[in-house]
């Protein structure tokens, strides 16, 4: 759930995911503290704390106040009818993305196997990098592997992970699959393979460069 919602926040700014997260965290452990809410969902503590207060003003969660100054933190049944209802629609949105993903990705593959490339590498390590290698299958290309600086050296599911295209030997081309920092992954590919060989799935709103401007005599 942390990995995802962190995800989620910072490429739409929706507060659902973390308030699903805050509702979870406090059906687990009743005398969690905000520190440790903040902790698991990745953001600020005084953020953590104010989407606290919002789901006790909501009618969320009840507080009550334990030994040494603690406090303990309980769903309410609106708690839950609330958080089933976010879990649904977390679920529906992340199946939704899942599809959207694997039909972009597949369009991709398609098109490099069109063109005659094999070989091809991915820029960015992740859930859409799984969802690529699921789609890589059933297309006639070869996936060499990652290019991911904070994973140099690794593997991810089994496939090699190098800090730059250089350290994974020939490549025919590359699919931009960085959800956090998609436009710097494609300019880095386009820096060594050249804009015409770098794929993107359409909804990651890449910015391509636009040509130059003729220059007048």
């Amino acid at each position: 759930m942390t990995g995802t919602t962190r995800a989620l926040r910072d490429r739409d700014g929706d507060s659902d995911e973390i308030v699903l997260a805050v509702l979870d965290a406090v059906e687990r452990d009743h005398q969690i503290t905000q520190r440790t809410v903040a902790q698991e969902l990745g953001i600020a503590l005084g953020l953590a704390n104010a989407y606290l207060k919002r789901c006790v003003r909501k009618g969320l969660i009840k507080v009550q106040q334990v030994p040494r100054r603690r406090y303990a933190y309980y769903l309410t049944p609106h708690g839950f009818t609330e958080k089933s209802r976010l879990m649904a629609q977390y679920l529906s949105h992340s199946f939704a993305f899942f599809r959207r993903a694997r039909t972009h990705c597949g369009e991709q593959f398609a098109a490099a196997h069109q063109r005659g490339w094999r070989r091809v590498a991915l820029f960015g390590a992740g859930d859409l990098a799984e969802i690529a290698m699921l789609c890589a299958r059933q297309h006639d290309v070869e996936l060499v592997g990652i290019v991911d600086a904070g994973q140099d050296g690794a593997q991810f599911l089994g496939v090699p992970v190098a800090a730059t295209l250089a350290g994974l030997g020939p490549v025919d081309a590359a699919l931009v699959v960085d959800l956090t920092a998609p436009q710097a992954a494609f300019d880095a590919a386009v820096a060594t393979l050249g804009a015409e060989r770098v794929l993107v799935p359409e909804f990651l709103r890449i910015r391509r460069v636009a040509s130059a401007a003729p220059v007048s005599a």
